[in-house]
């Protein structure tokens, strides 16, 4: 988990932002009209070649692929923030309630 903390509280701008787009919740960690990627997909993946007259690969379909890839981890990423923003709560109220506690004990120190 520490390789994605770097995103954290980082700005979500620059050339390959992509709004996020609200989907209900579905469980599991993001819903999609398709299923998420797997890196075994993404290491797999061919590409058709381009048409008759062009070299490589067809450039529609490397760009629909990069397109998803792009959308997939911007979900993962904000799932990230959230799971990161929950986890800051959370510590929070735990140092809290443990204030409260010391707080107790202190007073009725010696009463029992």
């Amino acid at each position: 988990m520490g390789f994605f903390l770097w995103r954290r509280r980082t700005e979500n701008t620059g050339r390959h932002h992509r709004p996020l787009r609200q989907q209900p919740a579905r469980g599991g960690l993001y819903w999609s009209a398709q299923t998420p990627l797997r890196p075994s997909q993404v290491r797999g993946r061919s590409f058709g070649l381009a048409r008759f007259g062009r070299r490589g690969l067809d450039p529609v379909e490397v760009g629909e692929f990069l397109d998803r890839v792009a959308g997939d981890l911007a979900t993962l990423y904000a799932a990230l923030d959230r799971v990161g923003d929950e986890n800051e709560r959370i510590k929070d109220a735990l140092r809290q309630w443990q204030t409260r506690q010391a707080r107790r004990v202190y007073h009725n120190a010696g009463r029992y």
